[in-house]
């Protein structure tokens, strides 16, 4: 969908702002363009709507030349967000939205109708907000109606500038959230720069590091923070990449045990094979668990004696989401469901989310499937000594 070939901006004074840039951003893909400040990557994402011009090089959209294009024709079909928003002070909500679509030549109606439809899908109630005024919208309201703007001509590419980057660390985290939601129902292809690391990786499905002008590493975010490509890659990502890795790497069936399971119309087991069990239903459905000295001490149903389980996620769900739940219930353990959170798949301990980060990086370092890495053990190494 974007492809940069050999691309240079070179300022007048000498500055080089990129140089010989060349990458591809496949069509619903995100990609963030993540550096420190002055390093190019805004100058990057202006060039694709000409903004600024590039020296040499060439870019495509679509296999096609922008500098073919007449600039203000594109830029009508590249939907941008930056972050200062820039909405008009003098529109309502619903008017401000509706801007690109009108410009087209859509009827007011019409665009109106899809600057409404467009509210609801970033989390703004059209009936609540559409006749609001930007002064009267919080700064996190004001950056969802700069996103809905965007997509309301139904661009094939938005190119977001630090959208979120103006807003406090609660707000960011929701509208990042917020974003990934929408982006898996309308797959743009997103160019989008940040200085942070954190939601480069949290964001992207690849990540372009960038140094002084030029892409250090384009790659997968487990990749970027499992095998950095330089040095230079290592340091800005950060000493504690092991644990910013831990948000990319996904639970998998394949990490979990299997305890001793029994149901709520069971007869109090007398012994486990373990010091707890976990309680399921009649449809198989995680209800809870049991202590295996508790089960051993008294008499009756485990219906009578089961305690809930707050503590589960889904299949998929990211290890630092299963960390933090852990945290969060004060629990040894959690409990894993099927995607769709009804079917028991089996839990994850503390020893096996270790193992399961250690795999996701060795099957980055080795570029092969997780399930093929083959990890040594601390006893098989204790043992051989």
């Amino acid at each position: 969908m974007i492809r940069f070939e050999n691309v240079t901006k070179r300022y007048a004074d000498g500055t080089t702002a990129v140089d010989e840039l060349s990458f591809e951003v496949a069509d619903g893909e995100l990609v963030t363009l993540v550096g420190p400040s002055g390093c190019g990557k805004t100058t990057t994402m202006k060039m694709v709507n000409r903004l600024i011009e590039p020296s040499s090089g060439r870019i495509f959209l679509d296999n096609e030349d922008i500098s073919t294009v007449d600039p203000v024709q594109l830029r009508r079909r590249i939907g941008y967000v930056i972050q200062q928003v820039g909405l008009f002070p003098h529109k309502t909500v619903l008017d401000n939205t509706a801007t690109v679509p009108h410009l087209l030549g859509t009827g007011r109606a019409k665009a109106r109708a899809r600057a409404a439809e467009l509210l609801d899908l970033v989390g703004l109630d059209p009936k609540v907000y559409g006749e609001r005024y930007p002064e009267q919208l919080s700064g996190g309201q004001r950056q969802r109606v700069g996103v809905a703007r965007a997509l309301a001509a139904d661009p094939p590419v938005l190119l977001m500038d630090e959208p979120f980057g103006a807003v406090d660390p609660v707000v960011r985290e929701r509208l990042q959230s917020e974003f990934l939601r929408l982006q898996q129902e309308v797959r743009k292809t997103v160019l989008f720069v940040t200085h942070d690391i954190e939601e480069a990786v949290r964001l992207g499905d690849r990540i372009a590091v960038y140094g002084q002008g030029r892409i250090e590493q384009f790659d997968t975010p487990s990749a970027v923070l499992g095998a950095p490509a330089t040095d230079y890659v290592a340091d800005f990502v950060g000493a504690d990449r092991g644990l910013k890795r831990l948000s990319v790497t996904p639970i998998e069936e394949s990490d979990l045990e299997q305890p001793p399971v029994v149901h709520l119309d069971d007869t109090l087991p007398r012994a486990l094979d373990a010091p707890w069990a976990v309680v399921l239903d009649s449809a198989d459905e995680l209800h809870g668990w049991i202590s295996g000295a508790h089960a051993a001490e008294r008499t009756g149903s485990v219906r009578e004696h089961a305690r809930r389980m707050e503590a589960w996620l889904p299949l998929g769900a990211s290890l630092k989401q299963a960390f933090a739940t852990m945290l969060q219930h004060d629990a040894g353990w959690i409990a894993v469901l099927d995607k769709d959170e009804h079917r028991f798949l089996g839990v994850l301990t503390p020893a096996k989310l270790h193992e399961a980060l250690r795999r996701s990086t060795a099957a980055d370092a080795q570029a092969i499937a997780r399930a093929e890495v083959q990890l040594e053990s601390v006893d098989a190494v204790v043992g051989s000594l």
